[in-house]
């Protein structure tokens, strides 16, 4: 009898289709996942007024939190302002499901938006002006590049040494995308830095809650990983993750 794959939920976004409203989640992450993590997939929407997060947790093995254009409300962070689009019902869902899966003990992945969403749901805060400050890197290329220019908008990041990352990568530096202009203001407490940027910015975190294991970065693995050895490590560290080894 073939051993079945775990199961991965995969949060979707609400998006404009047409005319209509429509629950989406782009392809890229959900074929990354499942070919270089060897898992199975289910898509999770979010739509609070008709389910909860906990409805759902229980029958999946883990969840990732996606990249979306879309930004985390502030007041979930307990800041004012802040520019679009945002995606309230995706807030809602996404930061119910970081609470309902380490309750249960199963793991938590994030990729850029999901990144920011971890910290946020775990008490953490994000600053928005990582593309603008003169401070930091530029972490987001000009807004008139065509769109897979975007993602050859690149920097180093130093891995933390003896970290998950660098144990599962081998390498101390990666060089990554960088399409964001949102990042982590403050670290929430227990996460553990895993990579950081040049400017000092973190670009990625782990911890475990009890029994879950949280794994997150900030850039894009899942941007063509068929060319990117690093990228595909990521997933299959998640599919590890997944299957405790």
């Amino acid at each position: 009898m073939t051993k079945s794959r775990p199961v991965l939920g995969v949060i979707a976004c609400q998006r404009q289709v047409g005319t209509e409203p429509a629950q989406t989640v782009i392809e890229r992450y959900v074929r990354s996942a499942m070919r270089y993590a060897d898992v199975a997939a289910l898509i999770i929407p979010s739509l609070p007024d008709l389910m909860s997060a906990g409805e759902v947790a229980g029958r999946l093995d883990g969840v990732l939190l996606t990249g979306s254009p879309s930004n985390v409300q502030p007041h979930r962070y307990a800041d004012e302002g802040g520019e679009g689009p945002f995606d309230p019902g995706r807030d809602e869902i996404a930061l119910g499901m970081v609470d309902a899966m380490t309750a249960r003990g199963r793991p938590v992945f994030g990729i850029c938006r999901g990144f920011q969403e971890i910290n946020v749901a775990l008490g953490g805060t994000l600053r928005r002006d990582v593309s603008a400050s003169d401070e930091l890197l530029r972490h987001h290329a000009p807004d008139d590049v065509p769109f897979d220019a975007m993602f050859d908008h690149a920097h180093p990041v130093h891995l933390t040494e003896g970290g998950v990352l660098h144990r599962a990568l081998g390498k101390a530096e990666l060089t990554v995308n960088s399409v964001h202009f949102q990042g982590v203001g403050r670290l929430a407490d227990g996460l553990t830095v895993e990579a950081t940027a040049p400017d000092g910015l973190v670009e990625a975190y782990s911890t475990k809650i009890g029994n879950a294991p949280i794994i997150a970065v900030q850039w894009h693995p899942e941007w063509q990983p068929e060319k990117n050895p690093d990228s595909q490590a990521f997933f299959r560290l998640m599919g590890d993750t997944l299957r405790g080894i």
